[in-house]
């Protein structure tokens, strides 16, 4: 049997956790607890993939628009032994997700606490390259919806206007996934120094808004498919009309790298615009063929 288990199993999109709140809740917490109660059990090390999500709203939001606090970045960016988990309302079930997600850290961390168990904790802040989520309609369900990297990645492959959800004013970072894997790779390599910890894995200099990695993606699309950018690249779209009722969401979300850069000394290198640019590379050699043959099959009458 495995000294190590690592458990990376859930239901981790937007559109489902606002739409699909029980099946989270029980993927994420429920269907968890037999892999931790297994391993602390048995002795076995477990590395356990959470989310960003389990911290949600910053503290920042709640300040007064006008306050010069606003522009304090200690206000924003996320530690994980000092951010407080901060959730909306039940009603917004989107938040589903990170508060099943949040439970079971507290379980795995109370494991260790009390019974010893050893644990790795990894809160991913965004991880985005090939091969990432689904095309819809090519390797995916037609009425599908994917992550925002796969979303974009559809409508640029169509030649669709990219839809952005209350105006992509949302701040995001995001980290290429060969960089992500070579912090867990330390992970499981070093578990002297990984042991009893959570690790932010994220990219804090990749920072931007929904609609400017929007209109990056148009510019880095265009430059490896050799294709005009759309007329329309961008339209707006609500909330509720793309994730339907119940949904919510962070203004930003920053990784604080002070813990994950002293036990492992690990760094994020790869910019955004190269991330992207390998990624959308991937998008366009492989779907963009498919997608022009779907586009192209006369629709049955």
């Amino acid at each position: 049997m495995a000294d190590l288990t690592i458990n990376l199993a859930a239901i981790c999109t937007p559109a489902d956790y606002n739409t699909r709140p029980l099946d989270t809740i029980y993927s994420n917490f429920i269907d968890a607890l037999p892999v931790v109660k297994y391993c602390s059990e048995n002795n076995k090390r477990l590395i356990h993939f959470s989310t960003c999500e389990v911290y949600g709203k910053t503290i920042g939001a709640f300040l007064p628009k006008d306050s010069p606090l606003r522009k304090d970045p200690a206000y924003y960016i996320l530690k994980e032994d000092e951010s407080p988990c901060i959730f909306g309302s039940i009603e917004k079930q989107r938040w589903s997700y990170a508060c099943a997600k949040q439970l079971i850290e507290r379980l795995i961390y109370a494991e260790g606490a009390e019974n010893g168990l050893e644990f790795t904790i990894v809160r991913p802040f965004n991880w985005i390259g090939p091969r990432m989520d689904f095309i819809p309609g090519i390797d995916g369900p037609s009425e599908g919806v994917p992550r925002v990297l796969a979303c974009f990645s559809n409508n640029l492959l169509r030649g669709e206007p990219l839809k952005l959800v209350d105006g992509g004013q949302s701040q995001r970072t995001f980290v290429y996934i060969k960089d992500a894997i070579e912090a867990v790779l330390l992970m499981i390599e070093n578990p002297a120094r990984a042991n009893g910890h959570i690790f932010n894995v994220g990219n804090p200099n990749n920072e931007v808004t929904v609609r400017q990695l929007a209109e990056i993606m148009i510019q880095v699309y265009s430059k490896v498919s050799g294709e005009k950018s759309p007329e329309t690249p961008t339209i707006d779209v609500s909330s509720k009309e793309f994730y339907g009722e119940g949904y919510d969401d962070s203004d930003k979300r920053i990784p604080d790298m002070t813990i994950i850069n002293r036990q492992l000394g690990w760094n994020p290198e790869t910019s955004l615009w190269d991330l992207l640019e390998s990624t959308l590379t991937y998008q366009h050699r492989t779907y963009a063929e498919a997608i022009k043959k779907v586009i192209a099959k006369p629709i049955a009458s």
